[in-house]
């Protein structure tokens, strides 16, 4: 991980796609306490460090993720979340592009616990649950699609889900029906923007994650996107 942004109330680090969120049954390190880990060694800190997850990542994804260093600053992102006041943009590259470059995609989702999988429906069924997502086609080379996604509900594997159920699955992600997993084994989802008006200050923040810098396509379509800015 690495931080992109702290003050006294919050702390942003750019994950990378090995890194887990918070604890699972893997029993590897999560990323909140790498950062409890972080603050408890930068401020000398002998007790506990607060570090409230506020929202969470898949592990093969990389990019931004948000943590609270109070109380008073979780709970107050956890109800800008729940009252869609923090929004998320994502980047994804595809092999396949879009039917359109630029989409709204409406879908209703369906989780399989047990395949630790969803299933996107284009009318309601049963259990699932509305999913929507802006999709903009905004850099291309030979073989792939750049697409920026302005994530509009907060579903399980919402991105990964729908965007494969357009045919346009993203790459390395096996799960979701891409020929070939990535060298890394992540998959090619970048968490890459967050804006929000701050807990505490009422500031306005947006912060943006640089791509994986191990990554020559990834390197490549960042510059062909800050190019066309």
């Amino acid at each position: 991980m690495v931080v992109i942004y702290e003050d006294n109330h919050i702390i942003a680090v750019n994950k990378t796609c090995s890194e887990i969120v918070q604890g699972d049954k893997t029993g590897d390190i999560p990323l909140s306490e790498t950062v409890k880990q972080y603050l408890k060694e930068k401020y000398n800190k002998p007790g506990n460090v607060f570090c409230g997850v506020t929202h969470r990542l898949d592990r093969p994804v990389s990019g931004i993720v948000l943590f609270a260093k109070t109380s008073k600053a979780l709970a107050r992102l956890n109800e800008m979340l729940r009252n869609h006041e923090i929004k998320k943009t994502y980047w994804a590259i595809t092999k396949n592009r879009p039917p359109q470059p630029e989409m709204l995609l409406e879908h209703y989702l369906l989780r399989n616990e047990k395949q630790n999988k969803s299933y996107a429906y284009n009318a309601p069924k049963g259990d699932a649950k509305k999913a929507t997502l802006g999709l903009k086609e905004i850099a291309s080379s030979t073989n792939y699609t750049l697409l920026e996604i302005d994530l509009q509900t907060g579903r399980h594997h919402q991105i990964r889900c729908q965007l494969a159920q357009i045919g346009c699955p993203i790459k390395g992600d096996l799960k979701y029906g891409f020929a070939r997993s990535n060298k890394d084994g992540g998959i090619s989802l970048h968490a890459r923007k967050i804006e929000f008006t701050h807990p505490i200050s009422k500031q306005n923040i947006c912060l943006v994650a640089p791509v994986p810098a191990d990554d020559n396509l990834w390197q490549e379509f960042e510059r062909l996107a800050i190019k066309k800015q």
